[in-house]
């Protein structure tokens, strides 16, 4: 069995879980779920067993130090240091670029839940012998309901003769109304894209180069212009700012001849609103969850997280209360989905 090097990519800012997520402290640094944060829970599904090797972390500048606190002293572990934001195809693009060849990686955002992580390490196997095989290959997460949040993959034909369970994939479809998200699961043979992916190296890099030349060259310049400074890489300033931005599935999962998928049934969520933090927190038998000083009477499905002064609810349903230091956000479900669009959220 071929090790595998996980790439956790960990930034932005999660205004969506505004007031707890801001700049200075984005989502990936938060315990929102349990006892440790999103990124140290991803580390921890990415390490304990043989096959995994140390992580490599790509991160901006600003999150450096959130990082290294939390990021334990493997020998083998590095962080690459973006100096600016420029999406997942690039990140991706600076890791591999610091592996052999053959490596087989692992691609982690650092900010999703992911419930069993049995079953995750089970489907990374399965990713991985694939990607062994020169696959590029996307975790399919089973949909439980018409997403319209997510992109979807359709799946093809099963793989012949693959070292494991795996399907091509037909195609990657963008963010669907709702309507169309209920034909994909009245339909069948579709998975939400979860931005979960496995790959050798070196084969992602060709594809890279086939389908963006352009970017592959830039990060290929910027990788060879950068600097060490213990564990950390920093890519090369005026190189990396001519990169485009571009997602890994724009540039170049949708195009890839190569494209597979693994059906992944692990427990997953986004995190992306505080709707999904009460779904994916423990819960009393009518649904309610607390953190913080607080006292429910008569209430089903709320949610209270406050970090200072005591909440008291009463005879409410759907109320998600969230209290960080002189912020305060009331919401129901539904609403949780346009918190973003707060100007608190947005620092105005």
């Amino acid at each position: 069995m071929d090790k595998i090097t996980p790439v956790i990519l960990c930034g932005g800012s999660g205004t969506r879980l505004w007031p707890r997520s801001r700049a200075a402290a984005p989502k990936p640094f938060l315990q929102l779920v349990g006892d440790r944060t999103l990124f140290q829970e991803t580390l921890a599904r990415c390490s304990g067993h043989a096959w995994f090797t140390g992580p490599i972390v790509v991160t901006g500048r600003a999150h450096v130090a959130l990082v290294e606190a939390q990021l334990p002293g493997d020998e083998d572990s590095q962080v690459i240091v973006e100096p600016q934001g420029r999406n997942t195809a690039a990140a991706i693009a600076l890791a591999a670029l610091r592996l052999p060849e053959d490596a087989v990686m692992l691609i982690c955002p650092s900010d999703h839940h992911i419930a069993d992580g049995e079953a995750f390490c089970e489907v990374a196997l399965k990713a991985a012998a694939l990607a062994a095989e020169g696959w590029l290959v996307a975790f399919g997460i089973e949909p439980d309901g018409p997403e319209t949040g997510y992109g979807y993959i359709k799946r093809g034909p099963w793989i012949e003769g693959a070292a494991a369970a795996g399907f091509r994939v037909e195609r990657f479809v963008e963010k669907p109304d709702r309507a169309r998200a209920e034909s994909f699961l009245a339909e069948g043979g579709y998975s939400w894209n979860g931005g979960i992916f496995a790959f050798r190296a070196g084969t992602f890099l060709d594809e890279l180069t086939r389908h963006r030349p352009a970017l592959a060259e830039a990060v290929r310049t910027a990788v060879a212009g950068g600097r060490e400074e213990g564990r950390e890489f920093h890519p090369d300033e005026n190189a990396f700012a001519r990169i485009v931005s571009e997602s890994v599935d724009y540039a170049v999962m949708e195009h890839t001849e190569r494209a597979a998928m693994v059906p992944a049934m692990i427990g997953w969520s986004d995190i992306g609103t505080w709707s999904a933090v009460r779904a994916a927190r423990d819960r009393d038998g009518a649904g309610n969850s607390v953190r913080g000083p607080a006292e429910l009477l008569d209430c089903r499905d709320v949610m209270v997280d406050s970090d200072g002064p005591r909440i008291s609810v009463v005879g409410l349903s759907d109320v998600i209360v969230v209290v960080d230091g002189g912020e305060v956000l009331v919401t129901n479900g539904a609403g949780s989905a346009s918190v973003g669009k707060l100007k608190g959220a947005s620092g105005e």
